[in-house]
């Protein structure tokens, strides 16, 4: 399977790579939530404060979605439906937190070119699929091409905008009455 160089085996090995790295990365952000820094019970405190109510049930609700998809995205199983997961939370952190800030993560407040590239590059995975060295593949699981976009636009970007649409209650800025 792996010892033969062919185009093919470099595509599976792409795909390998790209499978691993946003899985990996899309785990630890989950595992950073839970047991990093304040724990799940800051990490309820920051989403309260972005304006996710309430606070707990979204910190919970974001940190085993990237626990369980990045799982998923690394063994290459259900890999649209994981994708689909990553894409949800990105879309959630983009709007509620990284948007305002600019593209660039090193700004104050952080931009969104790292949610951006999770989303794109789970997007991608989706449409692409897992490849021939990952659990769909060996199970000849056909969920790629448009029925993997289809899964992230739905269960992802519509997944997000229904969250957003009921649970998303930022602070009312105040209006300076002055000039």
């Amino acid at each position: 399977m792996f010892a033969e160089i062919t185009q093919e085996n470099g595509i599976y090995l792409a795909l390998l790579l790209l499978r691993v790295t946003v899985g990996v990365t899309i785990l630890l952000h989950g595992y950073n939530h839970i047991w990093g820094g304040g724990k799940i019970e800051g990490t309820a405190r920051w989403f309260q404060s972005l304006g996710m109510k309430p606070g707990i049930v979204h910190a919970w609700l974001a940190s085993i979605t990237e626990l369980v998809c990045g799982v998923l995205l690394i063994v290459g199983f259900l890999t649209p439906l994981a994708a689909a997961g990553v894409v949800g939370v990105m879309v959630v952190a983009f709007v509620t937190n990284h948007r305002p800030n600019g593209f660039f993560i090193f700004r104050p407040g952080e931009g969104y070119e790292y949610v951006l590239n999770l989303a794109v590059a789970a997007t991608a995975l989706a449409g692409i699929g897992a490849g021939r060295w990952s659990i769909d593949g060996q199970l000849e699981l056909d969920l790629a091409g448009l029925k993997g976009f289809v899964i992230v636009a739905v269960l992802g970007v519509g997944g997000a905008a229904l969250l957003l649409a009921t649970s998303w209650r930022p602070q009312e800025k105040a209006v300076d009455s002055s000039q």
